[in-house]
């Protein structure tokens, strides 16, 4: 048994080593502003009742990749230990400049050497899938259970479940969305779109393109693939539907006979090779390009990305903001298809399965996803029942953080918030690391020009299948 608990521990390890859908970026340089909204009492009036009798010398150690500067945990948690005396909570934050790879590697050894550790927060899907099923987390079905029996999809936009039990309750609401240069759009006279697909995109993007040789502009920045992270930017086509969003399914078998996966090759080879309107993989890789530097530096006026940007997106002293940007929706494979799906990153919240304290802990949880995301007043919550009136605010509070949010079309980010939905969740297979880096390799010799995309699919099905079978010994 000790023998497969270490093996499960350094794959996971090593999963997060090799995944980057969040990666160090997904926090930003700069926080918002300190002030936020106080929560409506129709909110409040939703979250769970405090316990009459209060807590005794409890003291919750919080495991966290978030640092102070963009999670504003010193006013969270003083608002949580006031509301309820006797209980101190206390964030011991992994990564200062909030590198989720850096923090998960450090809560790995951190629980394996059986640290108190009473909290734990996870920054993407598979992450979290992945550590379920290593043990570290405690189901929170029974604790839900006693608080009202309230159902997570009905409570929050992200849906936590896996293999039919809750491990996390989500704080923040990321979805990803496109960042547009307004000043670009209206030189080519094209509309803020607000329900598009990938062709639309596409011919946008083309729309966009200016220039030739190191002046050039293009119409769009694909961050990804690299190194078997950034691995959203080959499934394009695949995350925006409901359902079977990745490269596996559920139960761990392959999912890249999906025609989306292919649709999303041709898209990436078409608007590269063809239209010359998104910027060389070669120069992504070869110059170690940065996506914030083409979309502020104007290099790009496109930019697919997670909202994590929502910080950001008004400019900042690194990377000023010198045009107008407005946002559009993730777009969507057909016309019929309903808008609005996207990958969506959040604060996986997870009691620790190792705590001595697991009631206290949850309590605090549920109390984090709910009331306190509007306290901490640094992301759009993923609490179903924040209304449209307390987005507003939470929003002016974000972009009052940045530089310049006179440039930001702020009706057009609320809009493309509000229709942001997350896909169907999916477990995180042990293996999924060693998948995202073939099919990274398999992209690499595409785009490459060293086989075509029939070639590419038939390879990487193949190599996925000999993991997966590798796998099952």
């Amino acid at each position: 048994m000790r023998k497969k608990w270490l093996h499960g521990m350094a794959a996971g390890i090593m999963l997060v080593g090799l995944l980057a859908g969040c990666g160090g970026n997904n926090n930003g340089e700069n926080a918002a502003a300190s002030s936020s909204p106080s929560p409506s009492p129709n909110a409040s009036s939703s979250a769970p009742a405090e316990s009459a009798a209060p807590a005794k010398d409890v003291h919750l150690r919080l495991y966290t990749f978030g640092p102070e500067a963009t999670y504003n945990w010193s006013q969270t948690l003083k608002a949580y230990e006031e509301a309820n005396p006797g209980v101190t909570v206390e964030a011991l934050v992994l990564s200062d400049k909030g590198d989720t790879q850096e923090a998960m590697k450090k809560l790995d050894l951190a629980f394996a050497s059986k640290e108190d550790i009473d909290i734990l927060m996870f920054s993407d899907p598979a992450g979290y899938a992945q550590r379920v099923s290593l043990g570290m987390t405690e189901p929170l079905d029974d604790y839900i259970a006693k608080d009202g029996g309230y159902k997570v999809v009905d409570e929050y936009k992200v849906d936590t479940t896996l293999n039919g039990k809750v491990y996390a309750l989500p704080g923040k609401f990321n979805p990803w969305y496109v960042l547009l240069n307004k000043d670009h759009l209206d030189e080519a006279g094209l509309a803020v779109p607000t329900d598009w697909t990938w062709d639309e995109y596409a011919e946008y993007a083309k729309q966009l393109t200016k220039g030739e040789g190191t002046s050039k502009r293009y119409g769009t920045y694909f961050h990804g693939p690299q190194g078997g992270g950034w691995m959203e930017f080959l499934k394009l086509g695949m995350l925006n539907q409901p359902t079977n969003s990745d490269f596996l399914k559920a139960d761990g078998s392959s999912n890249l006979s999906d025609p989306n996966f292919k649709k999303t090759l041709e898209l990436r080879v078409k608007m590269e090779k063809e239209d010359k309107s998104s910027v060389p993989y070669s120069d992504i890789i070869s110059q170690k390009l940065a996506y914030r530097n083409q979309f502020f530096n104007q290099s790009a006026s496109m930019l697919t990305i997670g909202s994590w940007m929502n910080t950001e997106i008004g400019g900042t002293d690194k990377l000023p903001l010198t045009f107008h940007v407005a946002v559009a929706p993730f777009p969507k494979n057909n016309k019929e298809d309903t808008i609005g799906y996207a990958p969506v990153t959040t604060d996986y919240t997870a009691v620790s399965s190792i705590s001595k304290q697991k009631e206290e802990a949850y309590k605090f949880v549920r109390w984090y996803t709910t009331e306190g995301q509007l306290i901490q007043g640094k992301n759009v919550p993923s609490w179903s029942k924040v209304t449209n009136d307390q987005l507003n605010p939470i929003i002016d509070t974000i972009l009052a953080g940045t530089m310049n949010p006179e440039l930001v079309d702020k009706d057009s980010l609320i809009k493309t918030l509000l229709m942001s939905k997350a896909s169907e969740m999916l477990p995180g297979a042990s293996y999924q690391g060693e998948v995202y880096k073939a099919i990274n390799e398999e992209y690499e010799k595409l785009i490459l020009g060293q086989q075509d995309v029939d070639a590419m699919v038939k390879n990487s099905q193949d190599r996925t299948q000999q993991i997966i079978e590798a796998n099952k010994k």
